[in-house]
């Protein structure tokens, strides 16, 4: 029950480990990565304006069909897309998998804490390893979100094949929303993992249940005593002869 009564911090950060994977996952997905203002003037197709650039597609609405998006897939293998692009696409989904496990770990940490009784002495590893799986997901997630606000930040260019139907330089950019969600999932992965990286009242239980010698001697059925005087073995006591009967 004392163990019990110290891991409400540590449910809370899986409580939170399990949002950040969620908003991890979304992140992926999202197609805002990059907002692109385009000149209406120079293109025939994009009447919008504005054109989502995202790590697995470029979408945009056209006047043709205006409540369809018009997307075109960008591979991990595409010739004209930059480097952060591949490099994000491999990066997040190491994170969704390194969620996942943190996750995994985070609850068999608690299951530990709360209704094993069995030897709890591998109960500190467990909490290390989510901890550091929630940091090895937020360092994941934040290094491709950090390098496309570089290059938002710079106005990099992008040459599209033709088909996409995207100039290769826009107006301006913005960062998309899915940068904002992606950071905040961060946040909480970070959060998570300092949570269980601090639990520390395993070690100090485990130290309150070792024997303790208190250096006095245990007295039972095998228990040899000092009392006994061995030059007297297998002789009458003389306070026990009874007197002669004449």
């Amino acid at each position: 029950m004392y163990l019990a009564q110290t891991a409400h911090p540590q449910f809370l950060g899986l409580l939170l480990g399990c949002l950040a994977w969620i908003f991890v996952m979304i992140t992926t997905g999202l197609n805002e990565w990059r907002l692109w203002y385009l000149d209406v003037g120079n293109t025939s197709v994009i009447t919008s304006g504005v054109a989502w650039v995202g790590i697995w597609r470029a979408c945009f609405y056209s006047h043709v069909l205006a409540k369809v998006e018009n997307c075109q897939r960008i591979s991990i293998a595409a010739p004209f897309a930059p480097a952060e692009i591949p490099v994000a696409q491999v990066l997040m989904m190491l994170a969704v998998v390194a969620g996942l496990v943190a996750n995994i770990c985070g609850a068999v940490a608690m299951r530990l804490v709360y209704f094993s009784v069995a030897d709890r002495r591998n109960m500190r590893l467990v909490f290390v390893l989510a901890g550091m799986l929630y940091l090895l997901t937020s360092g994941l997630c934040l290094v491709p979100l950090l390098w496309n606000i570089n290059s938002v930040a710079k106005n990099n260019t992008i040459d599209f094949p033709q088909e996409f139907q995207l100039p290769s330089a826009p107006v301006r950019q913005q960062i998309g929303s899915a940068i904002g969600v992606g950071i905040f999932a961060s946040v909480l992965s970070l959060i998570s993992g300092l949570l269980f990286l601090s639990y520390r009242y395993v070690c100090r239980s485990l130290r309150s249940q070792e024997p303790r010698d208190t250096g006095e001697p245990v007295l039972g059925p095998q228990t040899k005593t000092s009392l006994v005087n061995p030059e007297n073995h297998g002789r009458d006591n003389p306070a026990y002869l009874s007197e002669d009967i004449s």
